[in-house]
């Protein structure tokens, strides 16, 4: 007997699971330009995550805390382990490292205000210190990166604590990217480099190669520093167990552990999507190693990537972060992807510039064209203009101050004085992926998969 066209029709509109429609265009674009591509921002695909977890807020069995008659601490201290001067913040929510040269020196002063106004720190990025930068922000962390892009020790004793930058979450054993459209002539002088020139930073530091070697780079940095500030040590979450053991022994005060879902300004999606472990896997590895050493109450672990809301902060808390480093959220907070920017006053439509690039707002990851509508990302002249310091200041200044009035209400309805009284025990997991990541019982059960029997 024939077969009707109309009886095939579900299989030939099929789609395939190995070979969808994204899978068909990335090979089509890899066969017709032989490039791999970059983009800006962090992981797309979906990844257990803190949203995973919930909290077992008080009832009965544990007393909460009225909102409007009792407080709730959020005072943040790090760097107690050498440094004579930790730094010492209202809230455990800190900015994390992003460039001038990722980002206008606009943005780099709205971030040190809305940071300074809120009690917390602000951290450079690659490429050196800005005046803007070191004017605005009351607390600023110096990144020391691999490629020592405008590194200077004037500057490093003029900050508040030192980050050694091992790796990052968006791309662990790669180094940086900054396309030639944002070296600009400010950008290239402080770097030494050459103007709209492609820079490709190193993914490994010159002068030392082992945990051996960093112990000498940390001790370098206090004699330069008088031990005075704290020296912080950044790793992108792969091996994270043994990369947070050897940077406490290298002689670290803070450990900073950036996930998978940490953004970028720009580097190769199959690094962003394909490299790394998401970060609430790595909190937990981080925090196990700090407790294997007995050291979980000297070092303090911050944790980065994919830290959105206060509840996300709040979780992080209770895993055994001492605070944690926002990026991505802070753009957005910012006006990133934004269908408007506010320029005297006034709201104006940025769609002509995401239609240019060829997306939307919503959609946009394309940081590293440096041609960013809403001012944000970019270094050209008339672009940088759409994100005014004090704007951007403001709307900053109210994203923190939500997450942290959000940490409190989680804090209080736990029944904790102080957020850093948040502990595992107030989290149960949604998922069975989610459980065994984060090592904690399924809602419902006492079952940790892989940890406690069927």
């Amino acid at each position: 007997m024939e077969t009707k066209p109309e009886q095939l029709k579900h299989v030939s509109r099929e789609e395939s699971a190995g070979y969808d429609r994204k899978t068909l265009d990335y090979i089509r674009n890899a066969a017709a330009h032989g490039l791999y591509e970059i983009r800006g921002l962090g992981a797309k695909r979906k990844l257990p995550s803190f949203d995973d977890l919930v909290f077992l807020g008080a009832s009965l069995s544990r007393y909460p805390l009225e909102g409007y008659r009792e407080k709730c601490s959020t005072k943040t201290l790090l760097g107690t382990r050498f440094a004579k001067k930790p730094i010492e913040l209202e809230i455990p929510i800190t900015i994390a490292g992003m460039s001038f040269g990722s980002l206008s020196a606009n943005v780099k002063e709205a971030l040190g205000r809305a940071a300074s106004e809120m009690g917390t720190s602000t951290t450079t990025g690659d490429g050196g210190m800005t005046q803007e930068e070191r004017l605005s922000s009351k607390t600023l962390v110096y990144q020391c990166l691999p490629s020592r892009y405008g590194f200077n020790p004037d500057d490093v004793r003029r900050a508040d604590a030192i980050e050694m930058v091992i790796g990052q979450g968006a791309k662990p054993g790669g180094g940086g990217m900054l396309l030639g459209q944002k070296i600009s002539p400010r950008v290239a002088g402080m770097r030494t480099l050459p103007e709209g020139i492609d820079q490709r930073s190193a993914s490994r530091h010159p002068d030392w190669t082992g945990p051996d070697d960093l112990a000498i780079k940390i001790h370098e940095l206090r004699e330069l520093t008088d031990w005075e500030k704290p020296i912080y040590v950044k790793v992108g979450a792969t091996r994270t167990f043994n990369d947070v053991k050897l940077a406490v022994h290298s002689g670290a005060d803070v450990v900073v552990v950036d996930g998978m879902q940490g953004g970028t300004a720009a580097t190769q999606t199959c690094f962003i999507e394909h490299v790394g472990i998401p970060t609430l896997a790595a909190v937990r590895q981080a925090v196990d190693a700090l407790e294997d050493l007995n050291m979980k109450d000297q070092v303090q672990l911050i944790v980065s990537g994919g830290i959105r809301t206060g509840a996300d902060v709040a979780k992080a808390l209770a895993m055994g972060a001492d605070a944690v480093s926002i990026g991505q959220g802070v753009l957005v907070a910012l006006g990133c992807n934004s269908e408007s920017y506010i320029q005297d006053g006034m709201h104006h439509p940025a769609d002509e510039g995401y239609a240019a690039l060829g997306t939307a707002a919503g959609f946009c990851h394309h940081c590293h064209t440096g041609k960013c509508p809403v001012g944000i990302t970019t270094q050209d002249v008339i672009l940088e203009q759409r994100l005014q310091p004090e704007v951007g200041a403001k709307r900053l200044r109210n994203y923190l101050k939500t997450l942290n009035m959000e940490l409190t209400t989680i804090a209080r309805a736990c029944g904790k004085q102080n957020v850093h009284h948040l502990e595992r025990e107030d989290l149960v997991a949604l998922t069975i992926e989610a459980a065994a990541m984060a090592r904690l019982p399924l809602a419902g059960t006492n079952w940790i998969p892989g940890v406690t029997g069927d």
